[in-house]
């Protein structure tokens, strides 16, 4: 037996600009992620300004 041992190089895939690949798609998590962010913010305030308009109508 031989006492080499042989490496293959290993080969990262190229960002080839498609969804779910490189730097493209981290930036496209951070956007949805600060759209789900600011849709949650509005859903919160429709909902507590429901509370406010509910609770000054008697």
């Amino acid at each position: 037996m031989s006492d080499h041992t042989t490496a293959l190089p290993v080969h990262e895939p190229e960002d080839d600009g498609s969804e779910g690949g490189g730097r493209r798609a981290n930036r496209g998590v951070w956007i949805r992620a600060f759209i789900y962010v600011i849709g949650f913010h509005i859903f919160a305030g429709f909902v507590m300004l429901m509370f406010y308009v509910g609770s000054h109508r008697h």
